[in-house]
């Protein structure tokens, strides 16, 4: 230890030099804890301040019907409000003194033009362009899978806030605010997985800085897609940066209805020859197996054609009355909804039923966000 301090006495050059190199090693650490604000994984506390805000987004008069009074956000403050647009769509800006941004998506309200949204139920590509109205295409890529396919209703919902949030980031990102969070609940849930993967997408283009983080709460969401949406959301979000927040008694992410065909397969499936292999079977075994393929096979398709019939003609119908220069889009052939991770599961116990009780009258119960912030406080992870 002498011979070393004796040895930088006689050398203040290989002093210098030395802390130097520890300057150099110890500065990609700090730069890293100035600009990563957000860190990845579940956070309670988080998900509840996102929660506190996003009632703020709703009537009092909604909100006066929740079982127990929800508390207001103390973290952050709300820095800009949207008008409603679309389909009765709404989101608002809040920020804390961290320099955090919420981009916070409303769900469903008790106007029906809301209603409407989820309703117009039909399938389209993941990747393509919807017209508006005469001075708006929203041209999108949500994943790269050709046979990914989304929700028609509330990507509509995504492209009309999607036009008002996009500056809002621009602007934000000049006063040098870096770090997102993404929520919404219910219907404003659906939107956030959309709005996420429009985000990301923008930053691949080249369209948003590339070193923006973006952290989502997708938060009692119904199903927004289908497998292939699914996979490439999860791989987009891995690594603790985005949520489905689901309570279990509640039936609106068990939503929409989903239906899977044969043609909902990967294109290496068991089934892709089939006609060929029941070709080889004898005759009675032949007759068999054709006609229990026919059974299993012709529902499904039949299904399919009557959810696009009636949830995605029949609604395009009614929603070209509330925005009549929108074009119909071409549908995907599938309604193969599924659940979209990762999951955060909130158990409902026996103890919770007692608070929260079953009810043919009161169909909500479950999907309150009372309910939701009573079960994430028993959440143990």
């Amino acid at each position: 230890m002498q011979q070393t301090a004796t040895y930088l006495r006689r050398r203040p050059v290989g002093l210098i030099c030395m802390i130097f190199i520890a300057v150099l090693a110890w500065l990609p650490n700090l730069a890293s804890a100035q600009n990563t604000k957000l860190k990845p994984g579940f956070d309670k506390a988080e998900y509840k301040e996102l929660m506190y805000m996003h009632v703020m987004l709703y009537d009092t008069g909604m909100m006066s019907r929740n079982k127990f009074p929800v508390p207001k956000p103390t973290l952050f403050k709300s820095i800009y409000s949207s008008p409603v647009m679309g389909l009765d769509n709404k989101w608002e800006l809040w920020k804390n003194d961290a320099s955090v941004a919420v981009i916070n998506i409303r769900g469903t309200t008790t106007n029906a033009v809301g209603w409407l949204e989820n309703f117009y139920a039909a399938m389209v590509p993941a990747k393509g362009e919807l017209k508006l109205d005469n001075n708006f295409t929203f041209s999108y890529d949500l994943a790269n899978h050709p046979r990914a396919a989304v929700h028609i209703g509330w990507l509509l919902g995504t492209a009309y806030l999607a036009k008002d949030i996009v500056p809002r980031i621009d602007s934000l990102y000049k006063m040098g605010i870096k770090d997102f969070l993404i929520m919404g609940h219910s219907q404003g849930g659906a939107i956030c997985y959309l709005m996420t993967s429009h985000l990301y997408s923008l930053q691949k283009h080249g369209k948003l800085p590339k070193d923006i983080r973006f952290k989502s709460y997708c938060s009692a969401s119904p199903k927004v897609g289908n497998t292939y949406f699914a996979y490439e959301y999860e791989d987009l979000v891995a690594g603790g940066w985005g949520f489905n927040v689901v309570n279990s008694a509640d039936w609106v992410p068990e939503v929409p209805f989903s239906v899977q065909t044969l043609s909902d397969f990967n294109e290496t499936n068991p089934f892709k020859n089939i006609d060929g292999i029941i070709k080889k079977q004898k005759l009675i075994a032949r007759i068999g197996l054709r006609h229990a393929y026919k059974g299993l096979k012709k529902p499904s398709e039949k299904a399919q054609r009557n959810y696009e019939k009636y949830l995605g003609k029949y609604a395009n119908k009614i929603v070209t009355k509330h925005l009549p220069e929108f074009q119909s889009p071409v549908y995907f052939k599938s309604s193969n909804y599924v659940r979209i991770g990762p999951t955060i599961m909130l158990l409902a116990d026996e103890a919770y039923y007692k608070i929260f009780q079953d009810s043919e009258q009161q169909v909500f119960i479950h999907h309150g966000m009372s309910p939701y912030l009573h079960l994430v406080e028993q959440y143990k992870y």
